[in-house]
């Protein structure tokens, strides 16, 4: 089930601001964060998006439509992965 949970790094990534603004301050930080929350990753995934180009993360976002995008956490308290792991658990 890695692959399911590379996917919703991606997602995050992609549509939440906030953890995006994390992950590109520090991704090692970000992705233990997701993993302490029940996400697991595999060393080589964990790497492979640590090596991510931000920047193309950034174009990405700008291109989605606004209404599946989350502005920031103090918008919206329920932005964290760890609150979607959580969910994706059932814990």
């Amino acid at each position: 089930m890695s692959q399911r949970n590379v996917e919703l790094v991606l997602g995050k990534l992609a549509t939440d601001e906030g953890f995006r603004r994390r992950f590109a301050t520090s991704p090692e930080a970000a992705l233990a964060d997701a993993a302490a929350a029940g996400l697991d990753l595999t060393p080589v995934e964990q790497r492979a998006l640590i090596d991510l180009e931000m920047d193309a993360c950034e174009r990405f976002a700008a291109c989605l439509d606004p209404r599946i995008q989350k502005i920031g956490r103090s918008r919206h308290p329920d932005s964290d992965l760890p609150a979607l792991a959580l969910r994706r658990t059932g814990r």
